[in-house]
C-alpha cells in the first residue's frame, strides 16, 4: 500500500500522541509504503522550527529517520487544483507522482473535501488507521 502524508499528520505525530503518532510508527515498521517529496520534508523542517521551536539537531534527525523510512518522489509540476494556496497542490502532486494508494490528511478545508485524487484517496488519520487495520 502506497501513502503520503501531509505535512500535518507528520508534524502532529511528531509532536503529539494520537492517531497521527501511530500513523508515523506504521510508516517508519515498513507497515506501508511511505512516499515523501522534497517539498514535504522541508515544510515539516519549517513548521517544526517555526512553531514547535525545535533546533536544527533534532528535526534533521526527525526528518533523516523519516527519509530512510520512505522514498522519495521529485514530483513534476501540475496545474494546480486548489486555487492559492500552493502547499496543498503540492501535496497532491506527490501523491500523483508516487501513484499513491491513499494520501492522508488533516486539512478539513481543501485536501479532504476531494476525497479522491489522481487514484489516491484522500482520508484523515482516524479514517485511515481504519482502513489500514481493516
Amino acid at each position: 500500500m502506497r501513502v503520503v502524508l501531509d505535512t500535518n499528520v507528520i508534524v502532529s505525530g511528531l509532536n503529539s500522541p494520537g492517531n497521527e503518532r501511530l500513523i508515523l510508527e506504521l510508516a517508519l515498521r515498513g507497515r506501508f509504503d511511505l512516499y515523501l517529496s522534497p517539498f514535504v520534508l522541508d515544510e515539516v523542517a519549517g513548521v517544526l522550527g517555526r512553531k514547535f521551536d525545535w533546533d536544527e539537531e533534532r528535526s534533521s534527525h526527525a526528518l533523516g529517520t523519516l527519509t530512510d523510512s520512505a522514498t522519495v518522489v521529485e514530483p513534476p509540476r501540475l496545474p494546480d487544483v486548489i486555487e492559492g494556496n500552493h502547499a496543498d497542490n503540492r501535496i497532491l502532486e506527490c501523491a500523483a507522482a508516487a501513484n499513491t494508494d491513499y494520501l492522508v490528511t488533516g486539512d478539513r478545508r481543501h485536501l479532504l473535501p476531494l476525497g479522491e485524487y489522481q487514484g489516491a484517496i484522500v482520508l484523515n488519520a482516524p479514517q485511515f488507521l481504519s482502513t489500514i487495520h481493516s
